[in-house]
């Protein structure tokens, strides 16, 4: 076998949290260790033999890579300090980079030297969209008590749609189908590639139905229930972390959902429906309790990653961090744009929902490039691994 080492993605690697490569001798202590590995399909020892050969085109179609949960067990155990589970997690960041669309936007924010970039392009886009509606003006604290933010890109008498609606949804209604096809295109193009890795017959390739029913709702349920979390022993806290973010981002869809409905669909005949929900409201109490989920689940997130670092000697990585910092904002602008409204602070309350929508729109935009592609990435390999078990492939 001829190897043609990609020195580029070694040299990534090192900068991603994978500096510990070298030190592997290949004792396999990490896949015996491994609460997640099988017999069949032992993990990460291979990844770690690949990666330090440079054998980029084998790892970003490896499934094992993205159904590696980084749980530290590996790394915990390693006699040589290699630290599997970093190598691991710098090589999902390469992943999400090398499959993101369009390249240039995925490598523009998986760069740390172009981070002043990667926030002042989303802050330009909702400056100018402000500027453009000729919304820029301060509110009483009288009447903001009384429309909320409902005005912040002005308004007009049309009933159909609220002007404050239309530019929102020309915010980030574009952002949303541009990351849900960078998904869809990424996943393609993984699935397509693990075919290739694992030499499965595109002849045994699953109906649109099976593929649904048969290997991706088993999946995304095995992903709500955490259960491979659960099987970790070193880390097993980070579910305690992930099930109450879980949770939060479902509970501010429906409310997002519930709250767009009622204002500009049934407001189109009952104005009153428009403003504010009530405090006692149940969609604002699940709103609410969300985002204080969200507060919890990504501090508890946080003390763990922290704690992690500075048990195992590992240094922060930017892939890492960057969702942890990116999602806090979220939570912290949402929730001090709703205080400062409630005390009656039009300013302030004003500049931290224009700091609230920057952070939404910068987690919609990302969303393909960021950790927050294991919701994709990480759910199209569970899926392709039962693929790959089941009767429909030539063994």
């Amino acid at each position: 076998m001829r190897v043609s080492p990609d020195l580029d993605f070694i040299r990534y690697m090192k900068s991603a949290g994978g500096d510990t490569l070298k030190k592997c001798y290949q004792c396999a202590t990490c896949s015996v260790m491994c609460p997640l590995a099988t017999d069949d399909n032992p993990f990460p020892r291979k990844e770690m033999v690949w990666a330090q050969w440079g054998l980029k085109d084998k790892l970003v179609t490896d499934a094992n890579v993205l159904l590696c949960h980084h749980c530290g067990d590996c790394t915990a155990y390693c006699p040589r300090g290699a630290k599997p589970g970093d190598v691991m997690g710098a090589i999902r960041a390469y992943l999400y980079t090398n499959h993101g669309f369009p390249s240039g936007l995925a490598k523009m924010v998986a760069d740390p030297s172009k981070i002043a970039m990667t926030i002042a392009l989303p802050a330009l886009i909702v400056a100018a969209m402000w500027f453009i509606s000729g919304g820029m003006h301060l509110p009483t604290a009288e009447y903001m008590a009384d429309h909320g933010f409902g005005s912040f890109f002005g308004h007009w008498d049309w009933p159909w749609l609220s002007k404050n609606v239309l530019f929102i949804d020309a915010i980030f209604l574009p952002s949303f189908f541009l990351a849900v096809y960078s998904c869809y295109r990424g996943g393609s193009n993984l699935w397509k590639g693990m075919e290739k890795n694992y030499n499965v017959s595109p002849d045994f390739r699953p109906s649109a139905k099976q593929l649904a029913v048969e290997f991706f709702w088993p999946a995304i349920k095995e992903t709500m229930a955490h259960t491979r979390f659960l099987e970790c022993n070193e880390n097993k806290d980070r579910a305690r972390g992930h099930k109450p973010l879980m949770w939060a981002f479902i509970g501010l869809a429906i409310v997002t959902a519930y709250s767009a409905f009622k204002q500009d669909v049934i407001g189109i005949w009952i104005p009153s429906m428009h403003g504010p929900l009530s405090l006692y409201d149940p969609f604002k109490i699940l709103a609410n309790v969300s985002a204080i989920a969200m507060v919890i689940g990504i501090g508890i997130l946080w003390g763990n990653r922290a704690a992690s670092e500075e048990a195992n000697g590992g240094k922060p990585t930017y892939f890492d961090w960057f969702l942890i910092y990116e999602i806090m904002a979220v939570a912290v602008t949402g929730i001090s744009s709703e205080l400062c409204r409630l005390i009656g602070i039009p300013a302030l309350a004003y500049f931290m929902y224009y700091l609230h929508l920057v952070s939404v729109l910068m987690l919609f935009l990302y969303m393909p490039y960021t950790k927050f592609a294991h919701l994709v990435f990480r759910t199209v390999a569970m899926a392709f691994e039962r693929y790959r078990d089941s009767g429909m492939v030539k063994k």
